[in-house]
């Protein structure tokens, strides 16, 4: 009797995504673990094929995972966060400006323009507008917001936006701009902001990041031996190691969604996605 083949789906962001694929189908295969991927141009087409049956699970990013939970709750259907890596907790975007800039807090950026990523980033748009709104101010009424829209459908699964917005403010041509706090680390380390050129003066709360999303009707004994697996996975096992190193995390943990409502109420206040997961933004192209 031919063994189940679980079906995973990623969006392919980056080339690294078929090599850290094809490992992880490889080192499945030795487990005995039928295992393969569809991989897709953009998580709206991602989200809707957990629903037709294409897939099992999904790499989901956190804005994916709104919308494959709107949809699953408004058909009377459920989907589970069941894994999510180490550096996928407890993230902080912040907000940044030059050094020499005299703003020093949200409510300083009242009349000025603030870059920020692509339009369904979560990370470098969604929720700094969100924060920012917490403090009382309004994007498009309150301060402008220019918008560095690269790879639009990949939920900012990328640095294209951030770094294009951090070189904007080193040029003077925005005020402020957001990323996540780890691109602005990375970006003083790779000479896109130099060291002392600019500082931060807003965080937002933590929230997290990417998850396995499982669809509605995967059998559940492919997906509990799929987190068994990934949770046997371990940083100093040399054959492993290179996997985990490539997908960006050092163990798997079990997936949560404690620190989503900020993005999903984000959502709501940008018009992204409808109650149901209907796409309403009718400038978003992926």
């Amino acid at each position: 009797m031919t063994q189940p083949t679980l079906i995973m789906g990623a969006v392919a962001y980056a080339p690294k995504v078929v090599t850290i694929w094809e490992g992880f189908k490889a080192w499945f295969a030795q487990q005995g673990f039928a295992f393969d991927y569809i991989l897709y141009s953009n998580y709206e087409a991602q989200v809707e094929a957990q629903f037709d049956g294409t897939l099992h699970v999904a790499w989901n990013s956190p804005l994916a995972w709104v919308r494959a939970d709107r949809m699953a709750r408004s058909r009377g259907q459920s989907v589970q966060a069941v894994a999510m890596r180490n550096t996928d907790c407890n993230l902080r975007s912040v907000i940044v400006v030059r050094s020499d800039s005299p703003l020093q807090s949200a409510a300083d950026l009242r009349g000025k323009t603030l870059g920020v990523g692509a339009i369904d980033s979560p990370q470098a748009t969604l929720l700094p507008l969100h924060h920012l709104r917490l403090a009382g101010l309004i994007g498009g009424q309150d301060f402008t917001v220019r918008r560095f829209d690269v790879l639009a459908g990949k939920h900012g699964d990328h640095i294209g936006g951030e770094r294009d917005a951090a070189l904007a403010l080193l040029a003077g041509e925005v005020d402020a701009c957001c990323m996540i706090d780890g691109n602005h680390l990375g970006f003083g380390l790779d000479g896109t902001l130099p060291a002392g050129s600019t500082r931060i003066i807003e965080r937002t709360a933590p929230y997290d990041h990417c998850n396995f999303t499982t669809s509605p009707d995967a059998p559940q004994d492919l997906i509990d031996r799929f987190v068994e697996l990934l949770m046997s996975m371990k940083y100093d096992d040399p054959q492993v190691r290179p996997l985990l190193e490539l997908e960006g995390l050092k163990k798997w943990k079990p997936g949560r969604v404690d620190f989503y409502p900020d993005l999903a109420q984000a959502v709501d206040e940008e018009g992204f996605y409808s109650a149901d997961g209907r796409i309403l933004r009718a400038d978003y192209r992926y």
